[in-house]
């Protein structure tokens, strides 16, 4: 599994950014949204019963990232016609601010080695990639497990810091000075 410090692979990816057939589906590569930072998180598969209770939490705090000059990318193995029938029939997901990505070769999974090795799906792995393309934080539960996007969010502030971070830091606490 790629992990701190590697740089986020390479992709261009179909996506659906809306519940309007005529308009749902955009490309979406590593050179889209450049010089901003990223956060990428996998899902297991679409209709489903964890996953949308992370997607849907992701999207309610999607404007704190975008205030942080950080773009969110949700990407599950689905393609993205099923992206989009279940925008369309999930009520949570409907005004989902975000691009749904359809990583559907598993190219882009498969490189980051986040693939479960007895459902084939993608774990639910999350990646902070900062503008430079480099990975800066990776978390990576189970498939029964949902993430905390809070947290996440917490870890985006620290990493913009660049200064020393103590366990439980939040945003306008002291940071740590080496001695």
């Amino acid at each position: 599994m790629l992990t701190i410090g590697d740089k986020f692979p390479s992709f261009d990816l179909k996506a659906v950014v809306s519940t309007d057939a005529k308009t749902a589906f955009k490309q979406v590569s590593d050179k889209s949204d450049a010089g901003k930072w990223k956060v990428v998180f996998f899902w297991p598969k679409d209709f489903t019963f964890v996953c949308p209770t992370e997607i849907a939490a992701f999207g309610k705090i999607n404007k704190d990232f975008a205030e942080r000059d950080a773009v969110v990318y949700g990407v599950s193995t689905d393609s993205e016609f099923v992206h989009l029938a279940w925008r369309q029939n999930h009520a949570d997901l409907k005004a989902l601010p975000f691009a749904m990505l359809a990583d559907i070769k598993r190219e882009l999974s498969q490189e980051l080695g986040i693939l479960d090795k007895s459902e084939g799906v993608c774990l639910r792995a999350t990646f902070i990639v900062d503008p430079e393309g480099i990975i800066r934080f990776v978390s990576v539960n189970d498939l029964s497990v949902g993430r905390n996007p809070q947290e996440v969010l917490r870890v985006l502030d620290a990493l913009q810091t660049d200064e020393l971070c103590p366990c439980n830091w939040q945003k306008g606490d002291e940071v740590l000075k080496a001695a």
